[in-house]
């Protein structure tokens, strides 16, 4: 009865705590900046990957004379690669810390490119495709969760929500200069953020939650003392992060059969659910081949292309700016609405070009409406569902539950990679519609299930979705 009540008393304890904007714990050091930039820059060659089948389709054809089927295989690659790194994800960021699991990540990435940038044949460039994979599976993982465990609480979601900043500039490169560099380049340009960042994190400090789940508590503290300010008493901080550490630890280990206990099974609900949203919805279809959507309704390439990428980094930017102000729940519900809407649009497009009527107006419905849904995509669905899963999972299940969430994500976007571009040949308008259905669907999904996390530490998430997962949905 004791150990209970001291159980309970220090969850109270959490779920008091004071703003954090008052909090001289929770300052925006310039650590935290720097290291959340120079973690980011993963990210980067994530949209590069992601968009380099849309920039360097013409020419790798043409160079290496591949057909449709050999060139959807090598787009779905990196996700097939992906998937087998996400199976190793949560497992390598515990064991090797989330620098190391980065490092491996970096090694991975800048590898593949060089194999695609080299390549003399179609075995070269799935290599390095499915090399270049695996390393963009591990940064999928550990850059939102590493960037969720160092950051004020305040601006969490701003500054796990800039990794999808970082991927949209890697998309914008891609679609503005495969017009005018050929793909090869484009491969070696893929590597440049990896090697940069492979160099900068020698000079940040591992996640502080890592280091209390490993026991490193002196280390801890240094790791909180650069990240808070060397004048600053971490003290509270490092003693909240090791006993919620020690609870978790002690309540059940991180195993596959725990991962489906009830108290879990929640917040496994929304992690996975959300990925499959995100995937099925058509978002890594419409990045790897954006190029063949705006060449088949008609509109120009070069052009199209061109404004996308002046488009990319802009749109992204509003999440960033929202996503601490109104929180997760409403930028999600109006990402998957306008997705929705979007893709019917789409579809009608392809409808009225089938049906031989409005042929001046379809070619620019289809890019406006492209370009609205990629709008849509990157103020929600796109970034928020990796910054939900870096904050949902309690210390204790990251590995186990990370590791099947992000699986979900890859393995999905392999799906709809490969499946695009004969789902496309079938009927490109059908396509769309069957997008914007499931887009849709994912609003009565994320109004019943995603909770708000918006303000609360991670420590206060835990405590709450512990005590009563019903309390934060409407906080």
């Amino acid at each position: 009865m004791v150990a209970v009540k001291e159980k309970r008393n220090i969850e109270d304890g959490l779920l008091k705590l004071k703003n954090p904007n008052d909090d001289p714990d929770c300052r925006i050091t310039a650590c935290v900046i720097f290291s959340t930039f120079l973690t980011v820059c993963g990210s980067f060659s994530f949209g590069v990957a992601i968009g380099y089948t849309s920039g360097a389709e013409i020419g790798m054809i043409k160079d290496m004379d591949l057909s449709i089927a050999e060139f959807s295989a090598f787009g779905s690659f990196c996700t097939l690669g992906g998937t087998f790194g996400a199976l190793l994800s949560g497992k390598m960021a515990i064991v090797l810390g989330r620098r190391g699991t980065m490092w491996v990540a970096d090694i991975l990435c800048v590898i593949g490119w060089l194999c695609i940038a080299f390549a003399k044949d179609v075995l070269w460039l799935n290599i390095g495709r499915i090399s270049s994979g695996i390393g963009i599976g591990l940064i999928s993982y550990v850059v939102p969760v590493y960037i969720a465990e160092i950051t004020p609480k305040h601006v969490r979601g701003t500054c796990t929500f800039s990794t999808q900043l970082l991927q949209n500039a890697g998309l914008a490169m891609v679609y503005f200069l495969g017009n005018f560099i050929s793909w090869r380049m484009m491969a070696l340009l893929g590597a440049l953020p990896c090697v940069i960042q492979g160099i900068g994190l020698f000079f940040i400090p591992e996640s502080p939650r890592w280091l209390a789940k490993v026991g490193a508590d002196k280390e801890l503290e240094n790791s909180l003392l650069r990240l808070r300010g060397k004048d600053v008493d971490i003290s509270r901080e490092a003693s909240e992060i090791q006993v919620m550490t020690k609870m978790l630890e002690s309540d059940s280990k991180s195993s596959f059969s725990n991962l489906f206990q009830r108290k879990y099974r929640h917040t496994l609900v929304v992690g996975v659910g959300l990925m499959l949203i995100q995937q099925f919805s058509g978002s890594t279809a419409v990045f790897s081949y954006a190029s063949t959507i705006i060449r088949k309704a008609g509109f120009s390439v070069a052009i199209g292309s061109t404004l996308l990428a002046i488009f990319m980094v802009p749109k992204a930017m509003i999440g960033v700016i929202f996503v601490d102000k109104w929180g997760r729940r409403p930028l999600l519900l109006t990402s998957a609405c306008g997705m929705s809407i979007t893709c019917m649009f789409i579809g009608l497009a392809f409808t009225l070009q089938k049906m031989h009527l409005l042929s001046e107006v379809t070619p620019v419905l289809t890019f406006i409406c492209v370009t609205l849904y990629l709008a849509a995509y990157a103020i929600g669905v796109g970034g928020l569902p990796w910054v939900i899963m870096s904050e949902i999972f309690p210390m204790n299940m990251k590995v186990t539950a990370g590791s099947l969430v992000t699986l979900a994500s890859w393995s999905s976007s392999s799906i709809v990679t490969y499946a695009f571009n004969f789902l496309f040949e079938w009927s490109t308008r059908g396509t769309f519609y069957i997008f914007g259905a499931i887009a849709g669907a994912a609003l009565v999904f994320i109004w019943l299930f995603v909770p708000e996390t918006k303000g609360l530490s991670l420590e206060e998430i835990q405590t709450s979705l512990i005590r009563e997962p019903d309390e934060i949905y409407h906080m």
